[in-house]
């Protein structure tokens, strides 16, 4: 089914909700809709078209809101885009498994910054070794991420849909020669 971008009262992105918490936000009369898909949803009396696109009525200010990016396995392989960080390979969520950098039996934590993703022949390989011990070079030093998966991975994993475009632009950062 359809998923919802959800905007700030200034236009701004804030993330990605289904269309079921879409619906409950317009009810709530918290957002207004700015775009709507043509697929709809119908009910005993009424049709309703699904939101594509709403924004809040109140101002969000995210500066106070510290995100605390909750650690789990989903969020983890969103945050290494679903590769192995030993051979570098794109791998389904079946396919994966998590790796303590620091093994575990050494004292390695289960947090952000000792846990990557890796595919199960690499993690086999790499074994209870460090990666230097194993001859295995990481693709990325694992650290708490700066984003919010619950956004991130829906708009990359997905196809944009071109009703969220006008909403997303990101203006190029591009020079421009004047000649006299």
């Amino acid at each position: 089914m359809e998923h919802t971008l959800l905007l700030n009262a200034g236009f701004e992105p804030l993330r990605v909700v289904s269309w079921q918490r879409a619906f409950i936000l317009v009810f709530q009369g918290k957002v207004e809709i700015l775009e709507e898909y043509s697929s709809s949803i119908n009910t005993v009396s009424r049709s309703f078209k699904i939101p594509a696109v709403i924004k809040l009525r109140r101002w969000i200010n995210l500066k106070k809101q510290v995100p605390v990016i909750r650690f789990s396995r989903a969020n983890l392989y969103s945050r290494d885009e679903h590769r192995c960080q030993y051979c570098y390979k794109k791998f389904t969520d079946k396919e994966l498994t998590m790796d303590h950098v620091k093994p575990s039996v050494r004292g390695g934590k289960k947090t952000w910054e000792n846990i990557v993703t890796a595919c199960m022949k690499c993690n086999q390989k790499k074994s209870d070794k460090t990666p230097t011990e194993a001859g295995m070079k990481l693709l990325n030093k694992p650290r708490v991420p700066n984003w919010l998966p619950g956004l991130y991975t829906p708009l990359q994993t997905r196809a944009l849909n071109h009703l969220w475009d006008p909403y997303l632009l990101v203006v190029e950062n591009t020079q421009h020669q004047i000649t006299a």
